[in-house]
């Protein structure tokens, strides 16, 4: 039997267990496109990273292929409502036993499950994986399966950071190393590449599967006056039928919004980080069982949301990035019928995002943690370093990332910190990582900017935030965002027409070194720098900046 025929003969073997499966363990009747080439994938024995639209099935990816493999399936999730939803469905589904293991739940008795065989699935967060205690106790279980799911905040450049995700590389092979699937909803080229490198994914299989969602229709609507934006979303909001979220940026907006509909008859509730657990459990729950019209929120609402049924989703300002707009816009029309977006945009709303973007790490303070560590020459417990220094535990961990991204400190399996090179001084080491820091900020800034191109263009919206996460959008007008029903959107450039700068292509630019093409229109490009994020550039003007390759400008 020639090779080829013998690798097709055991995927397909594969596919065919994976579907018995499938409707055996959970009723499935078929596979969503790209699942089961990705669970085929783990059950090789392959790394997966998987970038999916919110809505498109992710948790299955692992959920099938931990009922062939024997030991049991570790699953990162960073929210608790998000743990405690998916325990109860495997728990419903009688999928071998599920548990979470968090700050609401015993520790002990979550892990005495896992070890002792009676539970397939454990989920925990990535805090509860930086306690050395609980990751021995899983290797002990010699775990078949990892999932780390909203991978994105793994990455530094990611559009939603975590420090507590960058130990995950660690945990990954302190467990063994097992097949790992990292999962996220929206990840930029260079966001997939600092994922595969955090989490130390080894050769791993990249399913990316379209970013179109064409059953949301996409529009802006544009104002000068505040009052006249905020009297405009609340008419439209308590005219619309069915389910609704709308998102706007502080928590007194969120009170405000929802009273407002509220006296128009809607059943609106607020929810935002600020309300006791509680309340917010209670708003939680009201919108899950179908008892609300419309949610306020702040951006801590969405994640782990699963209502397939949301029919709009307005934003009373504009987000910090694309990642975010799409992601929580995505959380409509989850069921393919027809949704709505609709952005509600002043311009001087993006100072306030522009605000929160202004903090930097304090330059003397990552020399004085370098210092401190250097001059120690081994170990030092990170309480001890927080300690002396007078630093939270937050600001001491976002400090450190920096300094390891620098290679300059090393995180031991303890969680004390090294310096990762003696030879290299406490200073040029404070220098690297506030040269990082500023760099993250160029690029949240870029977002900030791509944030305003989205709301301001006069092109086809849809293809605007396509190619902002790289993905071509192969058809003319799409028909289904305000500029092209409006007729103003120009027909894009034929692909014949693209020349050395394909959608893709890698180039550098004289000043700021190696980027990658995102997107084309027919008189300019945008490309992701490595070191100054999204950069939009015009075609006439790229004589002698812009080559194509990834060599030195």
């Amino acid at each position: 039997m020639g090779l080829t025929v013998a690798l097709r003969h055991r995927f397909g073997r594969r596919g065919r267990r994976l579907r018995a499966a499938a409707r055996r363990r959970f009723g499935w009747e078929r596979l969503r496109p790209g699942q089961q080439e990705a669970m085929e994938h783990l059950l090789a024995g392959r790394d997966v990273l998987l970038v999916m639209p919110t809505g498109a099935g992710k948790s299955a990816v692992y959920q099938l292929p931990a009922q062939l493999l024997d030991g049991p399936t570790v699953v990162v999730s960073p929210l608790i409502a998000l743990q405690r939803d998916q325990v109860a469905g495997l728990l419903k589904a009688d999928a071998g036993g599920a548990v979470a293991v968090n700050s609401t739940t015993s520790v002990d008795s979550g892990l005495e499950q896992v070890t002792a065989g009676a539970a397939e699935f454990v989920f925990l967060s990535p805090e509860q994986l930086a306690k050395a205690d609980v990751v021995e106790r899983l290797a002990s279980a010699r775990p078949s399966l990892i999932a780390i799911d909203e991978a994105h905040c793994v990455a530094a450049w990611g559009h939603d950071f975590r420090p507590d995700y960058q130990r995950l590389g660690r945990v990954v092979e302190r467990l063994g190393h097992p097949p790992v699937v990292a999962m996220t909803a929206t990840a930029a080229p260079n966001v997939r590449e600092e994922i595969v490198r955090a989490l130390g994914l080894s050769d791993p299989v990249e399913i990316v599967r379209g970013f179109d969602r064409p059953n949301i229709a996409l529009e802006v609507r544009r104002f000068v006056r505040e009052e006249d934006k905020s009297r405009a979303l609340v008419e439209h909001a308590a005219g619309q039928d069915g389910l609704g979220l709308v998102y706007a940026a502080t928590r007194k907006d969120t009170e405000r919004y929802a009273a407002a509909l509220a006296e128009r008859g809607r059943r609106a509730e607020a929810y935002h980080g600020g309300m006791r657990a509680a309340e917010r459990t209670r708003v939680q729950e009201l919108f899950a069982a179908g008892d609300l019209d419309v949610v306020v929120a702040t951006s801590a609402f969405g994640m782990g949301i699963d209502r397939p049924d949301v029919r709009y989703v307005l934003h009373a300002a504009p987000p910090e990035s694309p990642d975010a707009y799409y992601q929580e816009i995505g959380r409509a029309g989850r069921d393919g019928a027809p949704a709505s977006a609709v952005l509600f945009y002043r311009p001087e709303d993006l100072g306030l995002r522009r605000f929160f973007t202004g903090g930097r790490a304090d330059a003397g303070t990552l020399l004085r943690v370098a210092a401190l560590v250097r001059e120690r020459g081994g170990a030092v417990p990170a309480r001890e370093v927080a300690g002396l220094l007078e630093l939270s535990a937050s600001q001491l961990t976002r400090l450190v990332n920096l300094l390891e991204r620098a290679e300059a400190l090393a995180v031991t399996d303890a969680g004390d910190l090294r310096y990762a090179d003696p030879g290299l001084p406490a200073e040029r080491a404070a220098e690297r990582a506030a040269a990082l820091d500023e760099a993250r900020h160029h690029l949240d800034r870029s977002r900030i900017d791509m944030m305003r191109g989205y709301a301001e263009t006069r092109g086809c919206r849809r293809r605007f935030l396509l190619a902002y996460f790289g993905e071509p959008y192969a058809a003319g007008a799409c028909g289904s965002c305000d500029t092209c029903r409006d007729g103003e959107a120009p027909e894009p450039p034929p692909p014949a027409d693209e020349g050395p700068f394909p959608v893709g292509a890698k180039v550098t630019h004289r000043t700021w070194g190696q980027g990658t093409v995102m997107g084309r229109e027919s008189d300019r490009i945008t490309v992701l720098f490595d070191s100054v994020g999204y950069k939009t550039l015009a075609l006439s003007a790229l004589d002698h900046v812009l080559t194509p390759g990834d060599g030195p400008g």
